[in-house]
């Protein structure tokens, strides 16, 4: 619930922040608070951690940076069904980069997933078409799939907590380094831009955290099914401030959800033993 409503409250501040300095003071700040959770172990920080941290740490900033530059053109909900793709874009990169091939549901998904970024994405629902902010936003996923892979890469060989410190910082000095030679001023002080910057980033410590604690005991698949509510609650808080989505938006906001859940899903054994007995 509160991860989706996040996309709200960054497209409310940056009426008065440019993207850069925004997602800067946000992974700061969630890195600051990371550092204090994690302040008794992290003299342990190991090279492979560094390098972890660092990579995943890119991934985030590419991620969010883009999905920021994207709620910029589009509604906030429509930001957050199009960026559900990753959950489906994950086995189409394991495919690419590690030869990985996807399964038969994991195909299913991805064909829902599309169809229903065609709909979502087509100006006022009505015709398939891209603008800035979907383009924008559609990259971003590909890269929120690039962490994810990485995250699970280096799972088991690093401590998270001292990794989570690093990516956050690291996703933080790039925002804020790109901003001058991007050309982005600093903004004007404004309290809605602090309690926006601050909140967002314990609010990313916090759900970092609780992911960490609460997948020690539920299986990635029902994690999974869990975090596909994201985009649903971004679109209800959307609503309640105004937001509509035409009718075959929404219809194509449903098809990735089922996009996103099937692709997690398994065939029954029956099905999977007669495959392999006729292959």
């Amino acid at each position: 619930m509160i991860w989706g409503a996040t996309f709200l409250v960054v497209q409310n501040a940056l009426s008065v922040s440019g993207p850069l300095f925004f997602v800067g003071l946000r992974f700061g700040t969630a890195a600051l608070a990371m550092a204090l959770v994690a302040a008794p172990v992290l003299r342990g920080l190991t090279w492979l951690e560094m390098k972890a941290g660092v990579m995943i740490g890119t991934a985030i900033f590419f991620g969010y940076t883009l999905q920021t530059y994207g709620l910029q053109y589009i509604p906030s909900s429509k930001s957050a069904f199009i960026t559900a793709l990753y959950v489906p874009f994950v086995p189409l990169l394991q495919w690419l980069v590690l030869k990985k091939p996807p399964g038969v549901m994991a195909w299913t998904g991805i064909a829902f997933a599309f169809v229903g970024l065609a709909l979502l994405a087509g100006p006022d629902g009505t015709a398939v078409g891209f603008g800035p902010g979907e383009l924008l936003t559609l990259l971003s996923a590909v890269a929120i799939s690039a962490e994810i892979i990485l995250i699970g890469g280096f799972a088991g060989k690093v401590d998270a907590r001292r990794v989570t410190v690093v990516q956050l910082a690291v996703t933080s000095v790039l925002a804020f380094g790109l901003m001058a030679p991007l050309g982005e001023p600093l903004p004007e002080p404004s309290w809605l831009l602090v309690l926006s910057g601050a909140g967002l980033g314990l609010a990313s410590a916090g759900i970092q955290l609780a992911m960490n604690w609460a997948q020690r005991t539920v299986s990635p698949t029902r994690a999974t099914l869990i975090y596909a509510g994201e985009p649903v609650w971004a679109g209800i808080v959307g609503r309640m401030v105004g937001e509509r989505l035409p009718a075959a938006a929404l219809v194509g906001a449903a098809l990735i959800i089922a996009g996103v859940i099937v692709s997690e899903m398994k065939l029954p054994r029956r099905i999977k033993s007669r495959q392999s007995a006729s292959a």
